[in-house]
C-alpha cells in the first residue's frame, strides 16, 4: 500500500495510545532515533544489519516496503518472543525516472547523484513495517513524497558533499541539513524525506497496539 503523505505536524503520542509491549527500532540511523523521540515514542536501538539489494523487476514501491519488513523481520527473530517487542522496521530510496538512488559510494559519486537531482523534481519512498516477535505478525505501508530542487553548479555541489553530509544519505543529500538551500518545493511528508514520515508510523504504531496475543 502506498500513502502520498500531506505536510502537517504529525501527531504526538499521548499515554493513552502507549503500547505496554516495547518498541525496537530496527535501525542504526540517528535520523529515525531523533524522529521518534521529537514524537514522545519510547523505543530501544537494535539495527537489522541486512544488505539493502534491488531485486530484478522489483519496483520502488515494492523494494522499500519489502526492505523495511525485512529488516523488522530478522531484529524481531532475534530478539525472540520473551518479552514480546513491537519492531519498527524503515528504508528510504530516491527515485528518479524510475531508478533508485541509493547513497554514494564516495564523494564524487555523490556529486554525480546531485547533478542528476538538481533543477528537477524525484520521489522519495519510505517504506515502514511493524513485526509482533511473538507471532511475527507484520504490517507494512509505503509512504511517498515529491521533492523539487533548483539548479546547482558543480561548485555548489562540490562545496557540499565536502560538508561529509552526503555519504550515508540515500541520494547523496540531507534535506534537514545543507541540502536544503537546493530545495524549493516538497509535496507531502518532510520527514519522510529525512527518512521516517512520523505521522503515518504513528498510526501504524496505534492500530498495533493491542497486546492481546495474535489481535493484528
Amino acid at each position: 500500500m502506498t500513502i502520498v503523505a500531506q505536510l502537517g505536524n504529525p501527531p504526538i503520542m499521548s499515554d493513552s495510545t502507549q503500547n505496554p509491549l516495547p518498541i525496537v527500532l530496527a535501525s542504526a540511523s540517528p535520523r529515525r532515533s531523533e524522529l521518534l523521540r521529537k514524537a514522545s515514542v519510547p523505543f530501544d536501538v537494535e539495527p537489522a544489519n541486512i544488505p539493502e539489494l534491488e531485486r530484478v523487476g522489483e519496483s520502488p514501491n515494492d523494494m522499500v516496503e519489502r526492505l523495511a519488513t525485512e529488516k523488522a523481520l530478522a531484529v524481531a527473530k532475534r530478539v525472540g518472543a520473551n518479552p514480546r517487542r513491537r519492531v519498527l522496521g524503515a528504508d528510504t530510496i530516491v527515485v528518479l525516472d524510475d531508478d533508485v538512488l541509493g547513497k554514494p559510494r564516495d564523494a564524487d559519486h555523490a556529486v554525480e547523484l546531485l547533478l542528476r537531482l538538481t533543477g528537477r523534481s524525484h520521489r522519495v519512498l519510505t517504506g515502514i513495517a511493524v513485526v509482533e516477535s511473538a507471532t511475527l505478525r507484520t504490517r507494512s505501508l509505503t509512504v511517498e513524497s515529491r521533492v523539487s530542487m533548483r539548479s546547482a553548479s558543480r561548485e555548489e555541489l562540490v562545496a557540499y558533499v565536502a560538508t561529509g553530509e552526503s555519504l550515508d544519505k540515500a541520494g547523496g543529500y540531507a534535506v534537514q541539513g545543507g541540502a536544503r538551500s537546493f530545495v524549493t518545493q516538497i509535496d507531502g511528508s518532510e520527514t519522510n524525506v529525512i527518512g521516517l514520515p512520523v505521522a503515518e508510523t504513528l498510526e501504524l504504531l496505534e492500530s498495533t497496539r493491542d497486546e492481546t496475543p495474535g489481535a493484528w
